[in-house]
This record gives C-alpha cells, sequence and structure tokens, in this order.
C-alpha cells in the first residue's frame, strides 16, 4: 500500500510517498504451533513446499517434519545471505513448488525471503531465534561470500505466513535473545534521530514511533526477565513479551514508517564494523547495540547514552570497540569502519551525515566516555 497525504517535513517540502507494508498476511504466535504446521499449510491449500534450512536450526525442529503430509524439498543453505546463495537455491528448486519455507535465524529467513522473490512463490517463516525483526520485514540484507555488508532489498510482496512458537525460541542460545535486544532498542533511536523534526506526520509514521518506543520500553524494563527464561529453561510472560517485541514490534516500525522507521546511524555503523574481520564473529544485534551508542555521540546525545549505560551494562552488550571484538583500535581500523559507514547509499546519510570524520570523531570520543565512565566505577 502507498500512502501519501501532504505532509511536510521540517524544511517545508512534501514528505515523500510511504510504502506501508504493515504485517505479514498471516500471523500466529503459540506454544505448540508447530504441531499443527501441515494442518494449517493445507487449509490454505499448499502442497509442494521447498524447506530452506540451517544446522542448529533445523536440529530443533526436524522431528515436526519426520513424517511430513505434504511432499517437501529440503535444501540446507550455505551460511550467508548472499545472491550467489540465492541464486544456487532458486536453480535447485522443484518447478511443482508452491510456497518456500525459511527455518533459522535471521540469515535464513532472509535467503526465503529472497527466493519467494526470485521465483514469485509465497513465503512461509517459522524462526528459531529471536534476534531480530527479520520474520516480520518484507526485506532481505545481503553480504558478499566473506560477510561484508553489501545492499539490502525490499521486496514488493509481504511475508505470506510467519509462524513463532516460543517453545522452540526457548531452547535458542541466550547470546542471541540478547543481541535480538540490542538491535530492537535501536528502532527507537533510529526512527527518532530522523523524525523528531518533522512538524507534521502521517497516522502511519505515528503508529511506528509508538512501536519503536514500545521497543525501547519493553526490552530495557523486561529483556533481564525474558533472558533469565532462556537461563532458567523456565517460560515467563516478560520471554513472550519480549520476544514479539523483537519480531512484531520491531518489523511494524519499518512497516508503518518506511524510510523514516527502518534504519540509520546505528545500522550504518553495524555495516563499517563489517569490513572490520575481527567482529565478523559479533552478532548482529551487538554490533548495532553498540552503532546506537555511537549514533548518539553523533548526536552529540552523551546524556543518553550515560542514561542507558546501565542497562546496556546489566545486559552486558557492548559499549566498546573491545566488546565487539577489536583488541587492538588503531587509527586505520576506525577509519575503514568510518569510510564503511558512510559510502554511498549508506542509510546514515538520512541523519545529513556524509563525512567519516564525523563518525571517526564519535567513535574515539564514545571510546574515551566508556573509559572515564568505568574509572568512575571503579574509584580510580
Amino acid at each position: 500500500m502507498a500512502y501519501f497525504l501532504p505532509y511536510h517535513n521540517h524544511r517545508g517540502e512534501e514528505m515523500d510517498t510511504l510504502h506501508i507494508k504493515g504485517a505479514p498476511n498471516y500471523y500466529q504466535c503459540r506454544n505448540g504451533l508447530l504441531y499443527d504446521l501441515f494442518d494449517l499449510l493445507q487449509q490454505h491449500q499448499f502442497n509442494q513446499l521447498l524447506v530452506i534450512h540451517g544446522d542448529q536450526s533445523w536440529a530443533k525442529v526436524k522431528t515436526y517434519f519426520a513424517d511430513p503430509a505434504l511432499p517437501c524439498q529440503f535444501i540446507a543453505y550455505n551460511g550467508e545471505c548472499s545472491h550467489h546463495e540465492v541464486e544456487r537455491i532458486a536453480k535447485l528448486t522443484k518447478s511443482e513448488t508452491t510456497a518456500v519455507i525459511g527455518i533459522g535465524g535471521g540469515k535464513i529467513l532472509d535467503i526465503a525471503k529472497a527466493c519467494g522473490d526470485r521465483l514469485t512463490l509465497p513465503t512461509i517463516l517459522i524462526p528459531t531465534l529471536a534476534s531480530n525483526c527479520a520474520p516480520w520485514t518484507p526485506l532481505s540484507v545481503f553480504y558478499d561470500q566473506n560477510g561484508n555488508f553489501q545492499e539490502y532489498i525490499i521486496f514488493n510482496s509481504s511475508t505470506y505466513m510467519l509462524l513463532v512458537d516460543p517453545n522452540v525460541i526457548l531452547d535458542s542460545p541466550r547470546a542471541y535473545l540478547r543481541a535480538g535486544i540490542g538491535d530492537t532498542i535501536a528502532k527507537w533511536y533510529e526512527a527518532d534521530v530522523l523524525t523528531r523534526e518533522l512538524p507534521e506526520k502521517p497516522v502511519s509514521l505515528d503508529i511506528a514511533l509508538y512501536a519503536a518506543k514500545l521497543c525501547r520500553d519493553v526490552l530495557i524494563d523486561e529483556g533481564e526477565v525474558a533472558l533469565a527464561a532462556i537461563d532458567q529453561q523456565s517460560y515467563n510472560h516478560s520471554f513472550l513479551r519480549s520476544i514479539e517485541t523483537i519480531i512484531m514490534a520491531g518489523g511494524m516500525v519499518g512497516g508503518f514508517g518506511d524510510h523514516y522507521g527502518r534504519v540509520s546511524g546505528a545500522h550504518s555503523i553495524h555495516n563499517g564494523l563489517t569490513h572490520l574481520a575481527e567482529t565478523h564473529d559479533t552478532l548482529h544485534g551487538d554490533k548495532v547495540a553498540y552503532g546506537v551508542l555511537v549514533q548518539l555521540a553523533i548526536e552529540k546525545r552523551l546524556d543518553e547514552v550515560e542514561k542507558i549505560l546501565p542497562f546496556y551494562q546489566r545486559l552486558q552488550l557492548p559499549t566498546s570497540l573491545h566488546d565487539i571484538g577489536v583488541t587492538e583500535i588503531t587509527e586505520e581500523k576506525v577509519d575503514l569502519l568510518s569510510k564503511g559507514a558512510t559510502k554511498p547509499k549508506e542509510s546514515i546519510h538520512f541523519m545529513n551525515v556524509s563525512d567519516p570524520n564525523v563518525v571517526r570523531e564519535a567513535v574515539f570520543q564514545l571510546e574515551e566516555f566508556i573509559r572515564n565512565n568505568e574509572r568512575n566505577l571503579n574509584g580510580v
């Protein structure tokens, strides 16, 4: 849906048309949902299925496919969401396939969405992690074969069906939920910087901003209790609220806000970090969480960094380059990060930031701020 009314930006110019894709066609979240998977698929008149999966994720859910009521073609992905991988899977797909199912974390779900778009087939997503809003959003993030960010593509069609079984996610590694929390609190900070000076907002953008604030508030209030559920392998209400906040509310920010609600500074910092080999093993959401702090430093809002720092420390979210694998912080590495974050078409340009030196200065300023904070905590 394209949504346009003559609202104006802070310069008095008419706002761009917003393309609203608020939700998947069908969403359900409940414990034991996957036991009813094939009944649900048959109700929607699917038959031949392509099932894209990983290794660890597949180990959790393969029992639900032990005796499938519909014919399935199973393809394991090769570890990266790349254009090459999408083409590889598309070429292997049987011609009689009626739907693509993606099972796993964000990269697998992104591959499934891209394959569905490539093959013009409906996509069904079954997340095994709550590490980002990939299950909800109709876009895929592409990397090269070495894990360097390339681009993201927004698809014309939304996901057909999103099925969330909290019991499956409860059995996921703690680090992924923590990273999901880091990725999702960024929704508020990235949307806020793009919209706070708009004198007029369409209702869709108000919905996006409400969802973004919900992302921040719910996860700051309940994220620790949700992580405790994984630690104790004991389901609690905060766990359910947190995973739905990450997946649903997080996805709604971009779904209703379009380019005002998708990404800005924090995700550009993430993309810049992918050019540092030391960070490749650091989870997406952890790098985005660090990117929030750099973005706030760029905005000269270190007071807000100070406000959310205790939350970061309690959850062990990264607050410095050391925390995301950069053991030796050099001018050369920070320059590489800064140039990567400000490349053409990067979302940090929405903040009117294009000079790598602005990012470079913010990174070093944040490092100094964190060091001083640690000294104060230690009474040095």
